[in-house]
């Protein structure tokens, strides 16, 4: 038996807000079943929670820096849904420490957060989905949220962009050793997009520099990204799985 089109069991993690409730939405608007999952903004997520198209939704909050928690959130989404078919893996910290300006208590703290959100939970909720999809033998589907700024460097945030390059590392590892089971795993690679994070940003003296970034003059809105995720987590994208596609408007364009 093989992935639906629709109607799938989809867990978003980081869906409070930004990219991860345009995620939330997409799925749902294409008739997905979504487990929203939120680590301190309650508030915000059963916003998200609420604006979902369809029933049968439900609303997961586990803290991910500790293991416990994201082998919490797998048998919460899974109870809720019945089981998982898409993993996003969404949820992420970017905190500025540029070195020549952070102390090293500062720093060290600083990295180890970031691996442990960025990419040990997104390692162990890859885990904890597979074998689940491995057992229900249905086949599935893990999107990664990387970025840009894996390949291009991140000066003011150094944990961030190493972090999302092992995640790139790690999802096209998880396509080749999970193919055998029809479980496709792919990233995406955004550059610059729109959320209330980075609203004063665009809306202050560095926002034209920003959209300069693009040919296109422009940053992203969240729901381009979350229609790239869309699609990679569709039936017609198996043959993707290992991909890292670059969503940044040819701002950085890598050989």
């Amino acid at each position: 038996m093989k992935l639906p089109a629709s109607g799938r069991r989809v867990l978003v993690t980081g869906a409070s807000r930004g990219l991860g409730r345009a995620v939330a939405r997409a799925f749902a608007a294409n008739g997905d079943r979504v487990a929203v999952h939120y680590s301190s903004r309650e508030e915000e997520a059963r916003e998200t929670y609420a604006s979902l198209d369809g029933t049968g939704h439900a609303l997961v909050g586990r803290d991910l820096t500790d293991p416990a928690g994201a082998a919490e959130l797998a048998d919460a989404a899974a109870d809720a849904l019945g089981g998982i078919d898409v993993l996003v893996n969404n949820a992420a910290v970017n905190i500025r420490h540029p070195l020549p300006e952070t102390p090293y208590g500062e720093w060290v703290a600083v990295w180890q957060r970031h691996v442990s959100v960025n990419l040990l939970a997104t390692a162990h909720l890859s885990h904890l989905a597979a074998r689940r999809m491995i057992d229900a033998g249905n086949g599935g589907r893990i999107v990664n949220i990387g970025s840009r700024g894996a390949f291009r460097g991140e000066p003011d945030h150094p944990a961030y962009g190493a972090t999302k390059a092992a995640v790139h590392a790690l999802g096209q590892s998880l396509a080749v050793s999970l193919a055998p089971y029809g479980i496709a795993v792919a990233s995406v690679a955004p550059g610059f997009f729109a959320t209330e994070r980075v609203a004063a940003r665009l809306e202050g003296p560095e926002g034209d520099a920003i959209r300069a970034q693009s040919p296109f003059q422009r940053v992203a809105a969240p729901e381009e990204i979350a229609d790239a995720v869309l699609w990679l987590a569709s039936p017609a994208a198996e043959w993707s799985s290992g991909t890292v596609l670059d969503l940044n408007g040819a701002s950085y364009l890598r050989t």
